[in-house]
């Protein structure tokens, strides 16, 4: 029972031979193989049962806190160094289907000189990238090689989403420029709202790979912390459009409330307008509406034309007087 409880929690097991070739394993060698002297990798379901047991007693270096740092509900990235390895939880984007984005997806990996244990509580795309590598004979040499490649394809895979992103609010700033509507609102708070969660996942994530590029894993080679640093500025570009996401759907959003404000003060403006005119002629019509004696014109057959040439001669006065006030 036991071993079928282990078998559903592995998801992939591999042992690297330091050539680009790796070995599948199957569940009974995986602990044999995180014994030896070959790297080994194996990738683990933290929703499954047994998994959490399986940690604590196969692999003894790891104490309580990195077994609750590995299989922790809710995370954000981090590194914590060992003696004998490091802890790294890293974030990606959530490419799954029917899925946003922004909810980004975590991987939790303990890695050392020879072995190589990561968790996951969702699918993530880069691990599949790394599985279809390692299957097309592109097998790391070493634990240096491995983390240097999975942060790379955890960010490439984050481009797309941020180009997109960025499209998207160049289409809000046009409908803006173009025909202003409040209904915009709420796709420019959406983009916002995206670019205040990556960023609030995406930034700690710099942090963590240029502490991990410099720390004294003897794992790591110069070659491998040159890539961690293009790793690192790759991250630091992403952190800088997403700033920039964030300031320009800011001036979008004052744009849109400036041109609602103008467009409702150019009615309002026009209303005032169209009152003044018919101020009036509304008190002259008032004056000579009232059931009293002595209204003129009364017994005039065409005192009513009269009157209306009246109302229209006072019209194109008022029009006159506006226009040299420069009322409209």
């Amino acid at each position: 029972m036991e071993d079928r409880t282990i078998s559903n929690a592995i998801i992939y097991a591999y042992r690297f031979d330091g050539t680009g070739k790796a070995e599948t394993l199957q569940t009974q060698q995986v602990e044999a193989a995180l014994n030896d002297d070959e790297l080994t990798w194996v990738h683990l379901d933290a929703n499954q049962e047994g998994c959490r047991e399986w940690l604590s007693s196969q692999v003894e270096t790891m104490d309580s806190l990195i077994v609750d740092a590995l299989l922790a509900e809710e995370t954000r990235p981090r590194i914590l160094e060992f003696e004998q390895g490091v802890m790294l939880i890293l974030r990606g984007v959530n490419l799954n289907e029917d899925a946003q984005p922004e909810d980004m997806v975590s991987i939790r990996l303990w890695i050392d000189a020879k072995r190589i244990i990561s968790v996951r509580l969702r699918k993530l795309k880069a691990v599949s990238d790394m599985v279809e590598r390692i299957n097309t004979g592109k097998a790391p040499g070493n634990s240096g090689e491995f983390i240097a490649e999975l942060s790379r394809r955890l960010f490439e895979r984050m481009e797309p989403v941020f180009s997109d992103l960025d499209e998207e609010l160049d289409d809000v700033e046009e409908k803006v420029m173009e025909n202003p509507d409040a209904s915009l609102r709420q796709e420019i708070t959406h983009i916002r709202k995206q670019a205040i969660v990556f960023r609030r996942y995406i930034a700690p994530q710099r942090d963590v790979i240029a502490a991990l590029r410099s720390s004294e894993q003897s794992w790591l080679d110069s070659l491998q912390r040159r890539r961690l640093q293009e790793s690192q500025d790759r991250v630091t570009r992403y952190i800088e459009d997403i700033d920039t996401i964030r300031e320009r759907a800011q001036i979008v959003k004052d744009e849109l409330a400036n041109a609602l404000a103008d467009k409702m003060n150019r009615n309002l403006y026009l209303l005032s307008v169209i009152a003044a005119i018919f101020l009036p002629l509304g008190f002259l019509t008032g004056l000579l509406g009232i059931n009293v004696g002595g209204i003129p014109g009364a017994d005039v057959p065409t005192a009513f034309l009269i009157f209306c040439g009246m109302l229209l001669a006072v019209v194109v006065l008022q029009i006159v007087i506006f226009k040299k006030l420069r009322w409209f």
